[in-house]
């Protein structure tokens, strides 16, 4: 008896095809085979495997034999489905995250092989043109599960609840790392080693790497406590929850797997809610928005009060919608390349629905007047060694040219250290809508920069831009094309 789905499924697609090829009904096939009609829909859907006996009455059935019916081999139409069937990127997609049944999938395959095979080999060669890897479907799909639950999930937040009174953790406070360091010694077993990376000059990119089988966890000498305190809360996410599927980098160096992608976002989620209470981070932010005036020292006097680095503490704004009804938000993180002067979205989240700002694969240039791009862009200008150099804090409304939606952007932009030559800003976009004027009492506030941005250069149409990076390819394209329609109609009257 197989047990492997993709063998089932190759079995079902085969005896489908046979059986339509030669004209017969479900009941012809039930009365040549002496098999049901349920148990032959089952069959061909990929939920059954028949055994030997079996196989070779339906290889008589349909005028074939029985190797040919087993075998892995399919027909020029069906080839490319069988491809995907067999490749590992399809065994590795995270179907049941998203409530989807593979027999589902299936049934689409086999009710309309061809098509769908020639949609595949479609789909390949755009990846293989674009240079599209399983680790780019693996990301794509974590944001979409990030997005579908708002990027909160409860059973994480409960763990680290346990985790913090089991181990007495301090709630509302600096968590010292040198009690997340202990834990991790006397509970899991591991030895830190302080500059474990100087020696390794080709890794001098990483944070941090976990070596299994001597459990040493070696840490770049330059992250300071707040990094490092990170780096062993994550650690203890991957022991505290039994993530054994992980990645033994700070940053992925090679995906291998989507379990690996969700483990360590669970991980990193685990170190975000031990570092920052929800609870006293939720009455933070309470007090935060009941202020008439934006004042980003209250931002930088968070990250001193709970000792945590810029980035975690403006990943625990995920308790926006929850806890403020504000589902409308995206989070952005660019890297601003120093040397080339280029800006990339390394990270974006949007809850709720597809808001402004997003990444795109056209290599066109972010839109400068973008309070994230801004930052970066007064960040490069600051002649200040690295490792004194404080994060800087700043806010704007940004109205979206052509459209309705005016968003709330509070941007901090940092040196990414280690990592020389290279910036990071992260950005909390917050739509402006009535739950939010309710919510924020600082919106209003007459100090707050406004400023209409669009998402490319290429794509905004404003003429006057002081700030534009290049020409609107794209908008001068459209016209011309507009032009030539225009030209063709009269012409065809």
């Amino acid at each position: 008896m197989a047990t492997q789905p993709n063998q089932r499924i190759i079995l079902g697609l085969k005896v489908k095809q046979l059986r339509l090829d030669k004209g017969l009904s479900f009941k012809n096939l039930s009365e040549s085979t002496g098999m049901s009609v349920s148990y032959l829909n089952e069959i061909e859907k990929g939920k059954k495997y028949p055994k030997k006996q079996k196989i070779q009455l339906l290889a008589k059935a349909l005028e074939t034999t029985e190797a040919a019916l087993t075998s892995d081999q399919l027909t020029h139409g069906l080839a490319p489905v069988g491809a995907l069937l067999q490749s590992n990127f399809l065994n590795e997609l995270p179907l049941d995250l998203f409530g989807i049944d593979l027999s589902k999938v299936v049934d689409i395959v086999a009710n309309a092989p061809l098509k769908v095979g020639a949609f595949i080999s479609t789909l390949v060669e755009l990846s293989r043109t674009y240079q599209v890897r399983e680790e780019n479907f693996y990301f794509r799909a974590l944001r979409a599960y990030q997005e579908l639950h708002n990027n909160y999930f409860e059973d994480i937040e409960s763990e680290s609840d346990r985790f913090v009174k089991l181990y007495d953790i301090p709630i509302g406070e600096a968590v010292e790392m040198e009690l997340l360091g202990n834990i991790l010694k006397e509970r899991f077993g591991y030895e830190i080693v302080e500059g474990g990376l100087d020696k390794y000059p080709e890794l001098s990119h990483l944070r941090s790497v976990f070596i299994p089988k001597s459990k040493q966890l070696l840490l770049h000498s330059k992250l300071n406590d707040m990094q490092k305190a990170f780096q062993l809360a994550k650690e203890l996410g991957f022991g505290f929850l039994g993530l054994k599927e992980r990645p033994y980098t700070s940053s992925f160096h090679k995906v291998n797997s989507f379990e690996e992608v969700l483990n360590n976002y669970k991980a990193g989620y685990f170190a975000v809610a031990i570092l920052v209470n929800r609870e006293s981070f939720v009455r933070d932010l309470k007090h935060f928005f009941n202020q008439n005036k934006w004042d980003s020292k209250l931002l930088k006097a968070l990250t001193e009060k709970y000792q945590a680095s810029p980035t975690v503490l403006f990943q625990r704004f995920n308790v926006l919608p929850k806890y403020f009804g504000l589902e409308n938000s995206f989070f952005l993180r660019f890297f601003h390349n120093l040397p080339s002067d280029q800006f990339v979205i390394n990270k974006e989240l949007h809850l709720n629905r597809k808001h402004r700002p997003h990444s795109n694969g056209l290599d066109e240039h972010y839109c400068r007047r973008w309070l994230s791009l801004s930052l970066l862009k007064q960040l490069k200008q600051e002649k200040i060694d690295e490792s004194l150099r404080e994060p800087i804090f700043g806010i704007q409304r940004s109205q979206y040219i052509g459209t309705n939606d005016e968003y709330i952007c509070v941007t901090m932009a940092r040196p990414s250290y280690p990592t020389p030559n290279r910036n990071a800003s992260i950005t909390i976009g917050v739509l402006i809508d009535e739950n939010a004027k309710k919510t924020i009492k600082f919106l209003d506030d007459p100090d707050i920069p406004k400023m209409q941005v669009n998402v490319t250069c290429e794509r905004c149409a404003l003429s006057d831009c002081v700030d534009r990076a290049v020409e609107p390819t794209a908008i001068q394209r459209r016209e011309r094309q507009l032009l030539i329609e225009n030209r063709l109609k009269k012409l065809f009257k």
